[in-house]
């Protein structure tokens, strides 16, 4: 398995949703995957196969160090973050933080100064959910959905001067959507404790049909 070094998130490594859905490529149905350190980018990673109580496993090395594991997820399916209408999202991420203040700009999913990314820019809604509208790419895929996941949930917790990074995240991709069509992504801050936040989000399609849930644990980084 190798990230390419487009896929970034913070400087020099993976992003988080990204690498996720590489990772969950691995196994089927729902799935939690854990990072485990930085994913390198364009490094060869060694994936291992295996299987727990709960269903399938995999591990992901490089070299001795373990950068990510996962597990078939037999829990309880995401709770849905309730949707807005398109142009609601739209006006939402007019008012997106990362534009003014970005822990890291060229990050592929969320990043500002990326011309070549998913242009996620999630805003703010007034009771705290966030909203970003997605124009899906040609190249649409399962990966790009776990993506399109991570950050839209991760901006409902992260603050100026605080920076956090994902740590886990468990999803469950009931479609991807077509390529060209207009999808809104919600996120939710549902709970804090120490470093680590609690994030939903929640993929619809333009019928406002849910595509794609996820629940994930974010972690306050030092920069």
């Amino acid at each position: 398995m190798i990230i390419a070094a487009r896929f970034n998130g913070p400087p020099g490594s993976g992003n988080g949703g990204y690498t996720a859905g590489l990772v969950a490529a691995h196994l089927t149905g729902p799935v939690e995957v854990t990072l485990r350190r930085p994913p390198p980018l364009d490094t060869p990673l060694t994936v291992t196969a295996g299987q727990d109580a709960a269903g399938g496993t995999v591990q992901v090395h490089d070299g001795e160090a373990l950068v990510a594991s996962a597990r078939t997820d037999p829990g309880e399916r995401p709770e849905a973050v309730p949707a807005v209408p398109f142009v609601d999202a739209v006006a939402a991420s007019a008012a997106y933080p990362g534009f003014t203040a970005h822990p890291f700009p060229t990050c592929f999913v969320c990043g500002p100064d990326r011309g070549d990314g998913l242009a996620l820019f999630p805003g703010p809604l007034p009771d705290g959910r966030t909203a970003t509208p997605w124009k899906v790419p040609p190249d649409v895929s399962p990966v790009l959905v776990w993506a399109a996941l991570d950050c839209p949930g991760g901006w409902s917790v992260l603050t100026q001067g605080r920076p956090y990074v994902l740590g886990r995240i468990a999803a469950r991709v009931d479609a991807v959507p077509e390529p060209g069509s207009e999808c809104v992504i919600t996120g939710r801050h549902v709970a804090s404790e120490g470093r680590k936040a609690t994030v939903l989000s929640t993929l619809y399609g333009p019928g406002g049909d849910v595509l794609a849930l996820a629940r994930a644990t974010w972690i306050a980084v030092d920069r």
